[in-house]
């Protein structure tokens, strides 16, 4: 998996392996700043639906204020 792939419409997720395992930062732009949304610990595969979620209602916070 690249380090950086895209999620949904302007939510990126980019990863890290630390000694917790890969930690995942759920992010988005506004013009050439990037906002970093949520971070977790992935524990599955699939990225949890509830830190979806989160991400995308702070994403949408960060857009349309």
């Amino acid at each position: 998996m690249p380090l950086v792939r895209k999620v949904e419409p302007g939510l990126w997720e980019t990863r890290s392996t630390i000694d917790a395992g890969i930690a995942r930062v759920l992010f988005t732009t506004v013009g050439p700043v990037m906002v970093l949304l949520h971070a977790f610990v992935k524990k599955t595969r699939k990225t949890p639906m509830d830190d979806l979620k989160l991400a995308l209602r702070r994403m949408k916070e960060v857009h349309h204020g």
